[in-house]
């Protein structure tokens, strides 16, 4: 009687699949650029200090990168630890695998961009991106609910939740300065 091998489900999908990342990690890092950037935007705009938009965008940016790497690196020690020190993913890919982290701020940081060109003032800027970024919440939450299978109701709670992570850091904004 021959002889028949059990064909492992990952022998036979393509590649690219297995490397694409689930949905719902991009959707974490996603939210979690989105709240760095409101909390950098609210710290670095100060009431009484000199207006200077453009190394505030350049601390968004460095911070967002430094996050993602090291959250990324993050995941590489603990794939270290939990599979003897064998890693089953490149380990920069994982690193990389942060880019919705950095994403996430980057309209913010073109909006402080739009700030050093002259567009508008710094504090224009900043209170644009904390309502871009408290909205982008709502509907990251919102889409990461349908994703999970949700009902429209049940979604936009899920969302407005999320959106008011960014309430919570406007109202310290407005108490703080």
């Amino acid at each position: 009687m021959p002889r028949t091998n059990h064909v492992r489900p990952e022998s036979v999908t393509p590649r690219w699949i297995l490397r694409h990342r689930p949905p719902e990690q991009s959707l974490f890092s996603g939210i979690y650029g989105l709240v760095l950037a409101s909390a950098l935007v609210a710290a670095l705009d100060a009431t009484g200090e000199k207006a200077d938009p453009g190394p505030d965008a350049l601390w968004v940016l460095l911070t967002a990168l430094a996050a993602g790497a090291a959250h990324g690196y993050a995941h590489v020690i603990a794939q270290r630890a939990s599979s003897d020190g064998v890693a089953t993913m490149s380990r920069l890919r994982l690193v990389l695998a942060e880019w919705p982290l950095v994403a996430a701020v980057l309209p913010t940081v073109g909006i402080l961009l739009a700030a050093v060109a002259g567009w508008w003032s710094e504090a224009t800027a900043a209170d644009t991106a904390l309502l871009l970024n408290t909205v982008a919440l709502f509907c990251w939450g919102t889409w990461a609910a349908r994703i999970a299978g949700y009902g429209w109701p049940s979604s936009c709670r899920a969302g407005s939740l999320d959106m008011l992570i960014g309430l919570v850091i406007i109202i310290a904004d407005a108490l703080i300065d």
